[in-house]
């Protein structure tokens, strides 16, 4: 993917009194009306808060819907120093085979505010289907950590009300969530022996073996029970699962603190991960994706130039960001610290290969 050369603007509106109510609580998920103005075009709007905990930091995140019902999420990637992990993240979920969302950074103007650098990140939705010549399908959005393939809560370890507890559709109709509790149902019931003979009528495996190296080289903890969409195709009938929030990666945790490289195992962790990666054939077939990622995709000569890229082409951006300019020691020193991260979780997950035989 090459390297976004220019950064638009996007110049939001908002109503005074619209305003006052929107800051008034910003864990509300209410949203309000504005005009969004961007390519010499005005469009009318709704702009509201987006995020659980990114929410309590100065610079906020925005989610903006516009022109018939179109989503943007507009992330202020404020405990990311480089701005970079999640789209680096994503953009690496596609160089290896995965639905992954698009992302590009712009200017957010608020009411003629400066509010500094954001990121874009595509919303997972018709439009995202439309886009890749997809078939029309339900897409559930994975909310919160009961949304990890179990019968059983990680929360209060209770069983829990419904087999589709911690999600909610974003794409698709009611009687479309029968697929996604009888997907839930049969990972946790099918013996051994049924789950490996028919396991492939409900999850494309092989895309999910690709997303499951995606979340262990990135080592996002978090991505193993939610930061995904789960998307049903149609015409196959099988789900397929689509990353999502990929910011904890890359060495950090959600707070930005420094996680160790072999924090991870390498056969990750859930449910449904532990049942396929407990079938011989699917195990060699991981072993085998993950080895060719090792050796092609994540690798620093392969991510060196689009981290030092990104961060060339952002740097005059992030000094003027009146949120974070005040950090450009952090920015300029970050970009080694993923490649010190790349080589040693490469390193480590090399080693760890032989458990996949």
């Amino acid at each position: 993917m090459g390297i976004q050369k220019e950064v638009p603007t996007y110049d939001i509106s908002i109503s005074p009194s619209d305003l006052k109510k929107l800051r008034s609580d910003i864990w509300s998920d209410q949203m309000v009306q504005a005009s969004l103005s961007f390519d010499n075009v005005i469009y009318d709007a709704e702009i509201g808060y987006r995020g659980a905990h990114i929410r309590k930091f100065p610079k906020k995140s925005f989610q903006c819907h516009f022109d018939e019902k179109r989503t943007i999420h507009l992330n202020a990637e404020y405990v990311d120093a480089t701005l970079l992990r999640n789209k680096l993240s994503l953009d690496f979920f596609s160089s290896i085979g995965v639905l992954s969302p698009s992302t590009h950074y712009v200017n957010l103007v608020i009411n003629e505010a400066y509010q500094g650098i954001y990121l874009q990140i595509e919303s997972v939705d018709k439009h995202f289907l439309e886009s890749r010549g997809r078939s029309y399908g339900p897409i559930w959005y994975a909310e919160d950590d009961d949304a990890n393939f179990s019968l059983m809560s990680p929360i209060d370890y209770d069983v829990k009300q419904s087999f589709d507890d911690g999600y909610s559709r974003k794409e698709g109709h009611e009687k479309d969530d029968i697929f996604l509790k009888e997907l839930i149902y049969k990972i946790n019931t099918m013996s051994r022996s049924e789950f490996e003979k028919n396991i492939e009528r409900y999850i494309n495996i092989d895309k999910y073996l690709r997303w499951l190296s995606g979340v262990v080289c990135t080592q996002n903890f978090d991505g193993f029970i939610h930061n995904y969409a789960l998307y049903r195709d149609t015409e196959s009938g099988l789900f397929e699962l689509i990353p999502w929030d990929f910011d904890a990666t890359w060495g950090r945790d959600i707070n930005g603190e420094e996680l160790d490289y072999d924090y991870i195992p390498i056969k990750g962790y859930n449910t449904l991960t532990a049942r396929v990666l407990d079938v011989p054939a699917f195990r060699k077939h991981y072993g085998r994706l993950l080895k060719n990622i090792l050796n092609d995709q994540f690798t620093t000569e392969f991510l060196n130039p689009q981290i030092k890229g990104i961060h060339g082409m952002l740097r005059p951006y992030v000094l003027q960001d009146p949120y974070i300019k005040t950090f450009i020691n952090a920015y300029d020193e970050e970009p080694q610290f993923i490649m010190n991260f790349i080589k040693s979780r490469n390193k480590y997950l090399r080693s760890q290969l032989s458990k996949l035989t």
